[in-house]
């Protein structure tokens, strides 16, 4: 402290104050900034709702217990944020695009970055457990040109509403997930099997704090890509079931009319099942923004 200088008492009226100054060097810093403003709202939430000790310990717990619950197969900071629409703001902020893209979602915490390349028309269901489907989808810009070798990556439930990575000792490993690349007309087809809506986990700090404050915590049928081509934005986003009865209450906010679709009866492989004919509308990517 420079020779002279005054120190911020801490108190209750001049707590938020007392730590900004702590980045009074360093205000023009977007995250010093981000940081200050960040604990002002949680001393004013301290403020207004004044727990008790015992109380603040236990949201303490909470929060080492959201990290105890993280690994390789589940990310439960990924659930809490996608839980409070945290990542979906996020996305809606950084993802802004023209009339007749499509938008972006957020991946959700059952995405893989290792879904395997598959072969155009192939099944990405291993274990072929489930009512069959048909997916059909073409890639291509705003002018309606395909959009060719770009690469595809789904995964999706399966018919109970499971993903293959919650049950790795019930489901193959990649099961219902798979990378497919455009042709030269921008298309890919693939066989799957029908997803069904399924509840948020509710097993982990976060789901179990969620459905005591009385959240919904479910989510409708979907199918999920991503989508990535040379100068193009990257899309992220789902399908939705149109006749799935929990569009409304989808707990990771992720429902838009553009990404509703109707799943029809067709005859899959010699089987009664469903087939989905979808269009992905890609953006060229500005100059200097990642894609």
């Amino acid at each position: 402290m420079a020779a002279g200088a005054k120190a911020l008492i801490f108190s209750e009226a001049t707590s938020s104050d007392a730590f900004a100054e702590r980045f009074s060097a360093s205000r023009d810093n977007q995250l010093s900034q981000l940081i200050a403003t960040a604990v002002t709202h949680v001393h004013d939430l301290i403020k207004q709702f004044r727990p008790t000790q015992d109380e603040w310990r236990k949201v303490i717990a909470f929060l080492t217990e959201v990290g105890h619950a993280s690994d390789e197969r589940r990310q439960e900071w990924v659930l809490l944020s996608d839980l409070i629409g945290a990542s979906a703001l996020v996305e809606e902020i950084n993802s802004r695009r023209p009339k007749g893209a499509t938008p972006n979602t957020i991946r959700g915490p059952f995405f893989r970055n290792d879904a395997p390349e598959r072969a155009l028309g192939s099944s990405i269901s291993l274990d072929g457990v489930g009512e069959p489907l048909l997916v059909s989808a073409r890639v291509q810009d705003l002018d309606g040109l395909p959009i060719a070798d770009a690469e595809v990556v789904t995964w999706q439930a399966n018919g109970e509403g499971f993903y293959e990575n919650q049950q790795p000792d019930l489901q193959p490993e990649h099961n219902l997930r798979g990378l497919f690349r455009t042709d030269r007309d921008g298309q890919i087809r693939y066989h799957s099997v029908m997803p069904a809506g399924y509840g948020v986990p509710d097993d982990g700090p976060v789901g179990r704090l969620l459905t005591a404050s009385g959240c919904p915590l479910r989510r409708p049928a979907n199918l999920h890509f991503v989508i990535r081509a040379d100068g193009f934005e990257t899309i992220t986003t789902h399908i939705y079931d149109a006749n799935d009865p929990h569009l409304c209450e989808d707990a990771l906010f992720g429902v838009r009319p553009e990404l509703i679709t109707g799943f029809a009866p067709a005859v899959v492989s010699g089987q009664k099942g469903k087939a989905v004919n979808l269009t992905f509308v890609m953006v060229r990517a500005k100059p200097g923004r990642a894609v």
